[in-house]
């Protein structure tokens, strides 16, 4: 840059690569977790939907049964499982291609420009929605919406995790996870509320709510700032210096904020001699690069950040919360499931503030760890019950019910914050925005492939399995407590630049004892007056 490279003083005490944090920055950083809200609503409301006369009606044409209906008429008036299938799952697909896409304009154009940009796209999908009259421009309008969440939804966890503290970063983040259980908890409201109306508002209303959420996010993102480490990697140091002063709360020549700027200067140019990028293509390439049996390789941080989400959703939880109503409905001995739903999504709710404390305080890997092991036992339970008794029993069924919420309860405190923690967290920054982006792809691409299946898996026009399909769940919860203790890392406490060093030094079952021990600025160079190397900068600012 004109007159010379910025002077940043570089910190060789491994506790002071980060500026103190007052109230105000913690609020700014807390705010961005809002996303979750409209992400978590759009995904609720549709299970309600499914199951209300009306919508059910307009699509089918089937006449609405009266009072005097047969059980034969009851039964025939539902949605074909293909229907609910392509309902479902076509928002995921949307929210796929949009996570890949959201990776690339984060780069080119900012973290906070790209979540204000997925909320535009999430609005006018939602106007088609609330047009629609029919499936065609329903399907259509949760497609477009699909791309506006995956926009945010995997922008919106990298521009948090780049600019939370390092010792609340975990909390914060599960923010964003409580931000979700607080939208689907609002969906099964609006939906409790609507479900009896005949006229286009039972559906309406809940499509036209989530124009709000949009609406407080895309503004509030307006008066935050962007990623600090998003301008360091594009060269723009000065710019870093100012927007990580307003994120910490400090006076932008505090030796703090100079120190921390000039940790993430060190270790991107660390990782940029380690793996340069030449191209656009190569750059999508260095997710790949390395071996799979160097723990610190971009190939197995691309393959945990995937799995990680592949694994969440492999919990099946989104069955209880997509499909629900629809399944209580066909269990056909509870007299209102929409009440059922709203019970298991406010016990997601309240169990999701726990990950707040115990993530920073035991840590990402026991939860993981003990989480996947209390949902095996729940799972279990609740298929065996069923099958057992065939779900017909008011006491069997209540126990059913009692350990879905029991199931719902350790997947909201551990697996449902966690996985979205450890993904903004793994990567390095030159490809944090496409690892973070491919992660997130991950979620909705099983996200997708289950909401597609699950229709047929338990529908009573297709495979009929009922409680059966626990089975099914508990047995990859299985899978997912084995995969947690064999490669989840810990991270607790550490800066993202210091994660870096963790993995090169260590392994999954070994990581919660790495301390760190120096850090990038001492080790890149630093000047006999305390200050980063003006050559380090400069390679810096003239690698964009």
């Amino acid at each position: 840059m004109p007159g010379g490279a910025v002077a940043l003083v570089g910190a060789t005490d491994v506790n002071r690569i980060e500026a103190p944090v007052t109230v105000k920055a913690y609020m700014m950083c807390a705010f961005a977790a809002f996303g979750g809200i409209f992400f978590g609503f759009d995904s609720g409301y549709i299970s309600g939907v499914l199951g209300m006369n009306y919508f059910v009606h307009l699509i089918t044409g089937i006449p609405i049964p009266g009072p005097n209906a047969s059980a034969a008429e009851i039964a025939a008036f539902t949605l074909s499982s293909s229907n609910k299938s392509l309902i479902t799952s076509v928002l995921s697909a949307g929210t796929f291609f949009g996570a890949l896409i959201a990776g690339d304009l984060a780069d080119y154009f900012g973290r906070r420009t790209t979540i204000i940009l997925g909320c535009l796209v999430f609005m006018l999908g939602v106007i088609l929605q609330a047009a629609s009259y029919g499936l065609g421009l329903l399907v259509a309008g949760r497609l477009i919406a699909g791309f506006g969440v995956g926009f945010v939804s995997a922008i919106i966890i990298l521009y948090m995790s780049e600019i939370a503290p390092r010792k609340v970063r975990g909390a914060i983040v599960s923010g964003y996870q409580f931000c979700i259980t607080i939208g689907l908890l609002l969906a099964s409201c609006v939906d409790y509320g609507t479900q009896n109306r005949t006229d286009t508002g039972s559906y309406r209303i809940p499509i036209g709510i989530q124009l709000a959420w949009a609406l407080i996010l895309g503004i509030g993102l307006f008066f935050l700032p962007e990623s600090p480490r998003y301008f360091v990697k594009k060269g723009q140091i000065d710019r870093a210096v100012e927007v990580l002063a307003r994120l910490r709360g400090q006076p932008r020549d505090s030796e703090f904020v100079q120190q921390e700027v000039a940790e993430i200067v060190a270790n991107h140019e660390y990782e940029m001699q380690v793996i340069p990028q030449d191209s656009y293509f190569s750059s999508w390439a260095n997710c790949f690069k390395g071996g799979l049996t160097t723990p610190s390789s971009n190939l197995r941080r691309t393959i945990l950040g995937t799995s990680l989400q592949m694994m969440q959703q492999w919990t099946g939880v989104n069955f209880v919360f997509y499909f629900g109503t629809t399944f209580f409905q066909e269990l056909g001995t509870i007299q209102n499931p929409f009440l059922i739903s709203l019970i298991t999504t406010l016990v997601n709710v309240c169990s999701t503030p726990i990950s707040f404390w115990s993530i920073e305080r035991f840590g990402r890997r026991p939860l993981l760890i003990g989480g996947a092991a209390g949902m095996v036992v729940c799972q279990f339970i609740v298929a065996i019950v069923g099958t057992a008794t065939g779900a017909t029993a008011g006491a069997a069924v209540d126990v059913m019910i009692a350990f879905i919420c029991i199931y719902i309860f350790f997947f909201a405190s551990t697996w449902g914050p966690g996985a979205w923690v450890l993904i903004g967290e793994i990567f390095p920054l030159p490809i944090r925005s496409r690892g973070v982006a491919l992660s997130t792809a991950s979620n909705w691409l099983w996200n997708c492939i289950i909401t597609i299946i699950t229709p047929y898996m338990v529908g009573t026009d297709e495979g009929n399995l009922g409680p059966k399909v626990f089975f099914v769940w508990g047995s990859l919860c299985a899978v997912c407590f084995v995969y947690a203790y064999l490669l989840v890392p810990e991270t607790k406490g550490l800066s993202l630049e210091q994660v870096d060093r963790m993995l090169e030094e260590t392994n999954a079952r070994t990581s919660s004892k790495w301390v760190p021990h120096t850090t990038f600025a001492s080790e890149m160079g630093l000047t006999g007056k305390g200050t980063l190397a003006p050559e380090i900068v400069e390679d810096v600012e003239r690698k964009v």
